[in-house]
């Protein structure tokens, strides 16, 4: 098993974990709720998967443009 960090807004990858790293950075589930889980997690056919998060630049531009977060795609 194999998880992919990528930017949920610009589609960057930001890092890969292999499987004997993956039990420490699997910690942090139980604390989100299910519905975080849903729109962060996309679960691949072969039994990797993909953490959407945010990139350093696309926090940075919705924390000058807070109206952005109305968005689901704010960069074209």
């Amino acid at each position: 098993m194999v998880i992919y960090y990528g930017c949920r807004h610009c589609g960057k990858e930001l890092g890969v974990l292999n499987h004997t790293e993956i039990d420490l950075s699997l910690r942090f589930l139980n604390l989100l709720e299910e519905q975080d889980i849903s729109e962060m997690i996309v679960f691949e056919k072969d039994g990797d998967f993909r953490l959407e998060v945010i990139c350093e630049h696309c926090q940075q531009v919705l924390e000058e443009h807070p109206d952005y977060h109305e968005l689901d795609h704010f960069l074209q």
